[in-house]
């Protein structure tokens, strides 16, 4: 652990939120419309935390630990990537693997929470979100793979800072299709258009916010603040695998970090606004492509 690496993770845990902020605030933009402040999301973090929980009554101690356990996983998950090219806060061989069972725990608290209330709704939800992320895996994984044998390291800070300049100049193309295929990931994963919408109000077409309608309080911020460092997270993946450069000055490489951050927020606002949300039918679609261009990158930098 470093100093830069600790500055890192304590910087995603405060500047995370202003992502969502910023994605509304580029899709009120295209819309002509003023949008919500940057800060909304702090401010509905702490309108949460000050209120009260309700529980139903059929609900059993499942449905109370998913939000905690969830947070927790996604906590634990941060530690292990990296921002740009500032290390992560703890790295060893073969980390990959815990971060996506952690991704794994955060889904399947929040399922088994969503399916303890005994409602066929949430259980649709919950279904969907099952049945999407199984398609997800392979596509990121694969991505994974090909860079970790560009980089010729098994954790995930040395390979994703492995993926410099010289490498961007043989293997180019492959790493194109990765980010593709990491892009198409990153929306699904966080239920953005055209997978999700996650401020709709249809029930028929709602996904990841079906599941979490019985939560409230404390509990629903535990939620909301597990899905925007999911949110950092997935899109830090995105972020080294773009940012060619370490200049070895903390506060510079924290910089550019925290720039393409904030870039790739713009990027999903835009990605938004132009956009319409898919048939469900079709999600399946667009998750198989982004498997295809992991594959495909993979063959690149065998061949």
């Amino acid at each position: 652990m470093t100093w830069d690496s600790l500055c890192a993770y304590v910087l995603a845990l405060v500047v995370a939120p202003l992502l969502t902020g910023i994605i509304n605030r580029v899709k009120a933009m295209f819309a002509g419309r003023h949008g919500q402040p940057l800060l909304q999301a702090y401010f509905d973090l702490a309108k949460l935390l000050r209120k009260g929980a309700v529980y139903s009554g059929t609900t059993t101690w499942v449905f109370r630990t998913g939000p905690v356990a969830g947070l927790a996983a996604v906590l634990v998950a941060l530690a292990f990537v990296p921002l740009g090219k500032v290390p992560a806060l703890v790295s060893f061989n073969g980390d990959f693997l815990l971060v996506a069972y952690l991704f794994g725990v955060m889904r399947f608290v929040t399922v088994m929470a969503a399916l303890d209330t005994g409602s066929s709704f949430e259980g649709m939800g919950a279904s969907r979100e099952v049945q999407f992320s199984a398609l997800a895996e392979p596509a990121w994984f694969m991505g994974l793979v090909t860079v970790i044998y560009v980089s010729g390291e098994w954790s995930l800070s040395p390979a994703l800072a492995g993926v410099s300049s010289g490498v961007w100049g043989p293997a180019g193309s492959a790493m194109v299709l990765v980010g593709l295929a990491w892009l198409g990931v990153f929306l699904t994963e966080n239920s953005r258009i055209p997978v999700d919408d996650p401020n709709t109000h249809l029930e028929l077409t709602m996904i990841h916010e079906v599941m979490v309608l019985d939560h409230g309080g404390p509990d629903f911020a535990f939620i909301l603040y597990g899905a925007i460092l999911k949110l950092w997270t997935l899109g830090a993946f995105l972020v080294s695998l773009v940012t060619p450069y370490r200049t070895g000055m903390v506060l510079l490489d924290l910089g550019y970090g925290l720039a393409g951050m904030l870039i790739l927020a713009m990027v999903v606002g835009i990605i938004e606004s132009i956009m319409a949300r898919l048939r469900l039918v079709r999600v399946p679609h667009l998750l198989l492509t982004a498997t295809a261009f992991a594959l495909l990158a993979l063959f690149l930098v065998m061949r």
